[in-house]
């Protein structure tokens, strides 16, 4: 065992002692790389040929690129500037080839020599810069570059074997750069602990780590790239999954009250009031959480569901059957406008059952409680007086049921909506609140393809709702092009027009509110037009119901809502809005998470590429909640071929959450999958794709469940015990604690 760290020291060995100071620096502040260890795990993007070259005619806009072509000619102009009035300023224009587009490359001044006396026809090299477009063309502007001669000691060892690793690089330090520092510490991958244990790398013909490593970055054939990807990525998914299954055997080590509903409670009498019958689903998904809410260790349980696809029925029936047990259940909403919502929906659903202690309630009635920071003094005492007793057997709230003052009588089951919103301390310590741990059903409307939900949400067992409840209406989504076809717009806003008429309502959503202080940073500078076309701030909610109510709605009840009004204010347009009082509300993302008003049947969604994709399949789950059809109009003015225009085109193709999210997934990458879950951080996550390699994960993670059943300390496995300290630094270790 004394042998392992002293193995694993010289990966240990901070860059600053490897590299010097300046590199180290460079790396550690852009690439977040600080040991040998951190920089052999840094893997090329992509492999240049020596014969074959980028593709200059698919470089993307603003990016930092680094392709390897031709000199094909290099022509020196002078011309007269403020700064050389003689006609003695000097411009290089050197045009690189790789046989499918042709790149301009401009040097001004000074720095002319060097590249003119270099960059002569015919020279082959490596060029790294910012990708712009300067009269139309495509060009970098004083790129960095590395000349390709293939001779000269250095040079061959540098760049031997045909393959060329291109590095994710940054402004500050070119991929070629980064490629030399990794020469330098390449040596010690002989010394890399391997974390799989050697009958699962044999089992499934893997190469040893040390020989993945080398062969990742000085690959002498494709199969080598390949064989090494492979094996990488088994790491990264089979450790993860080792974390993932040691929090699931932790889990089910800790006690819980089992809570089973009695055959003539609350559950019946609620059953039987239901004007309709359960899906085959919601049976379905309903008996597997009645399961573990029957078994002595706590359920950890994510519920997946369509936008209106009845997880609150779900959801309600299992609090229903924990109050039929004696318990308390808590349904905790990320904003108090859905806790309010919640709250009523869940008081209508129950009708007099929900009128415990009052007269007129029903034999087996509890009562409803609504707990949110902006109520009253009196009216949260009394509220928190009903947890305390137990008198409320059903909670809703914001994080406000979290703060200390909050005691509940017997917590024995937590429903937590739309997870994503809510942090991971909150959900922690609402825990604490039971005797002993509470059931935890955590709920989301955001489809989360198969392998996200073994990742990210890894330690809760997976339960899915995909078909919609009887009476659902379908939604028609459209994109409007409002550059191109200005007229789409005006018959966008007639097709309001046309709703209202016909006695329904509309929402219109924008990416933003419009009282926020302009920043004085920006506002000094000027802007070209197209820059302005480019950049323009993104459609507010006042600006827009300022211009429809004057406008194309004129005399429609129009009505704004957003996330900086007081809740109060906020919950009357709400409560006007579903009286249907008002004809049009205009709106932010505050309305994405379970409004329901079945009477809206339109939304136009104002600059919808700005949105993510699952966001505006969100967005439009709030149009046909009734029985009339819904309509959905992606308003967008991102040009025909673009990327977003793409994105809305998918989204108006499908209304199908899961095949959505999946578009999602591969257009964001994953984000880093541990903690940052929703952020788009750097991914923690270098190989694996989560979306590509469903099959590796899936295996993944019945390999760790094996391996953890049977050593759950993991004592016979130094190098995977290393790999997980090291995946598990303190922020992930925590979330992983408290997932």
């Amino acid at each position: 065992m004394d042998l392992v760290p002293a193995l694993e020291e010289s990966l240990k060995q901070p860059l600053k002692s490897v590299l010097g100071p300046a590199t180290a620096k460079v790396m550690a502040e852009h690439l977040g790389l600080h040991t040998a260890g951190d920089l052999l795990h840094h893997y090329p993007r992509r492999y240049e040929e020596r014969g074959q070259l980028t593709h200059l005619a698919d470089l993307p806009m603003d990016e930092h690129v680094t392709v390897v072509a031709q000199v094909a000619d290099a022509r020196l102009h002078t011309f007269a500037s403020a700064k050389a009035p003689r006609g003695k300023g000097q411009r290089l224009e050197v045009t690189i080839t790789d046989g499918s587009g042709r790149l301009q490359l401009v040097f001004f001044g000074a720095g002319v020599h060097k590249p003119h006396k270099e960059l002569l026809p015919g020279t082959r090299a490596m060029f790294a810069g910012k990708v712009s477009v300067f009269n139309r063309r495509l060009q970098l502007a004083h790129p960095a570059y590395e000349l390709l001669r293939g001779d000269g000691e250095e040079t061959v060892e540098t760049w031997a074997g045909a393959l060329i690793p291109i590095y994710p690089a940054t402004a500050k330090l070119e991929s070629w750069k980064i490629g030399k520092a990794v020469q330098t510490v390449l040596p010690s991958a002989r010394e890399a602990l391997d974390p799989l244990p050697e009958s699962l790398r044999e089992g499934r013909g893997l190469l040893p780590l040390p020989e993945a490593l080398l062969k990742i970055h000085r690959p002498h054939t494709k199969a080598d790239i390949a064989d090494a990807r492979a094996r990488l990525k088994w790491d990264e998914a089979f450790v993860l999954q080792v974390a993932l299954a040691r929090r699931r055997h932790a889990d089910s080590q800790l006690p819980a009250v089992p809570r089973t509903p009695r055959p003539d409670g609350i559950l019946a009498a609620f059953d039987d009031r239901l004007p309709f019958t359960l899906t085959e689903g919601q049976r379905k998904v309903s008996k597997e959480i009645f399961d573990d809410l029957a078994t002595d260790h706590p359920m950890h349980r994510l519920l997946q569901g369509e936008v209106g696809s009845g997880k609150t029925l779900v959801a309600l029936r299992a609090m229903l059957a924990v109050v039929d047990a004696g318990g308390q259940a808590a349904m905790l909403a990320p904003t108090e406008v859905l806790a309010q919502q919640h709250h009523r929906s869940i008081t209508e659903m129950m009708g007099e059952l929900a009128e415990g202690g009052m007269l007129g309630g029903a034999e087996h009635a509890t009562k409803v409680t609504l707990l949110t920071g902006s109520m009253g003094a009196a009216a949260r005492r009394h509220a928190l007086l009903d947890l305390a007793t137990g008198e409320a057997g059903v909670v809703i709230g914001t994080h406000a049921l979290i703060e200390d003052k909050v005691q509940f009588h017997d917590l024995g089951l937590v429903v937590v909506d739309e997870q994503h919103r809510f942090g991971v301390e909150q959900r922690d310590a609402l825990r604490g609140k039971g005797r002993q741990p509470p059931h935890l059903l955590v709920m989301t409307a955001t489809p989360i393809p198969r392998t996200v939900a073994m990742t990210v949400f890894g330690d809760l067992e997976n339960s899915v709702l995909d078909q919609l409840p009887a009476g659902r209406s379908p939604i028609a989504s459209h994109v409007v092009p409002a550059a191109d076809k200005p007229h789409f717009l005006a018959r966008a806003w007639e097709r309001v027009r046309e709703e209202v008429e016909n006695g329904h309502q509309a929402y219109v959503v924008c990416p933003r509110i419009g009282d926020e202080e302009d920043d004085p940073k920006k506002a000094g500078k000027q802007k070209s037009p197209e820059d302005e076309a480019e950049k323009r701030p993104p459609l507010a909610v006042l600006d827009v119901a300022a211009h429809l109510g004057e406008g194309p709605l004129q005399g429609l009840r129009v009505e704004v809502l957003h996330g900086r009004m007081h809740p109060d204010d906020k919950d009357a347009v709400m409560r006007r809005f579903a009286a249907g009082d008002t004809d049009v509300l205009v709106a932010t993302t505050v309305i994405e998470v379970g409004v329901n008003v079945p009477n809206a049947t339109a939304m136009v969604i104002m600059d919808a590429d700005r949105f993510g994709v699952s966001q505006l399949h969100q967005l439009r789950g709030r149009v046909g909640r009734g029985s009339a059809p819904g309509l959905c109009l992606l308003v967008t003015e991102m040009p025909e071929a673009s990327a977003a225009r793409q994105r809305l085109n998918a989204v108006a193709a499908t209304l199908d959450g899961f095949e959505l999210s999946r578009i999602d997934l591969e257009q964001r990458r994953e984000g880093d999958v541990l903690g940052q879950a929703q952020s788009g951080a750097r991914s923690s996550l270098r190989v694996l794709a989560v979306i590509e390699d469903e099959e590796v994960i899936a295996e993944a993670r019945q390999e760790a469940a094996a391996l953890v059943a049977a050593d759950p300390e993991l004592q016979h496995l130094p190098g995977l015990r290393t790999a997980l300290d090291a995946l598990l630094d303190e922020e992930r270790e925590q979330y992983l604690d408290k997932g």
